[in-house]
């Protein structure tokens, strides 16, 4: 795995003033959280062969498994973290962040930005998540 780091300090906190209420309604339902990883996985297949995109499918792919872990009560994550992930998929999905995606590649540069900065920020849970997963069988 990469190492990742926060590409501009305070992105994350731009994308919370933005996106910070639809992402506590979203954390505490989980159908919310179903249909939100649907979309993102939808998104994903779309823009997959990109390879500007490239960079931050698979960190994105690393969130939708904690996800998924989370909520199947295999792998327990931080309500913070829960949090810092939702974020960034939101963010991904929205056409409307700091730079809008219809713009193409230049579109995804701040998604990219965001989900590469919360990466950074939830690191340790994200080795933690990947230890776990090496051990299942």
């Amino acid at each position: 795995m990469t190492a990742f780091s926060e590409p501009r300090p305070g992105i994350v906190e731009k994308a919370k003033a933005l996106f910070g209420k639809q992402v506590e309604v979203i954390v505490r339902q989980e159908q919310k959280l179903i249909e939100l990883v649907q979309n993102v996985v939808a998104k994903l297949s779309k823009v997959a062969n990109n390879p500007k995109v490239q960079r931050f499918i698979q960190p994105i792919q690393i969130f939708i498994r904690m996800i998924k872990a989370h909520f199947r009560g295999e792998h327990r994550i931080a309500l913070s973290t829960l949090g810092l992930i939702v974020l960034a998929l939101v963010y991904f999905l929205s056409p409307v962040d700091f730079i809008p995606d219809f713009l193409g590649v230049l579109g995804f540069a701040d998604d990219l930005s965001v989900v590469m900065a919360v990466y950074a920020k939830v690191k340790d849970e994200v080795e933690q998540f990947l230890e776990w997963e090496r051990t299942q069988g």
